[in-house]
């Protein structure tokens, strides 16, 4: 498990499990400590990201939140990576 944390209200806990056929990342997005959104992304194999959670923390990013935000929150993770 990794927290990446966005800013002082907003945080991303990822996690991964095993699966049948390969295995998941599974992604909680937290607003002042409460669950507001999950998420998961399959794999078959092994991802091809440059750091571990990569795409599912663009997935949750692109989905919760919008332009300035959205920019500034990716650039935090591609800087914390």
């Amino acid at each position: 498990m990794r927290i990446f944390n966005l800013n002082k209200t907003y945080n991303i806990v990822c996690d991964f499990k095993s699966t049948r056929n390969g295995f998941k990342h599974i992604a909680t997005l937290h607003k002042n400590g409460f669950s507001i959104y999950a998420t998961k992304i399959c794999y078959l194999n092994r991802t091809w990201e440059r750091f571990e959670y990569e795409s599912i923390l663009i997935k949750v990013i692109d989905e919760n939140f919008k332009h300035n935000e959205r920019d500034n929150f990716l650039n935090i993770i591609k800087q914390r990576g």
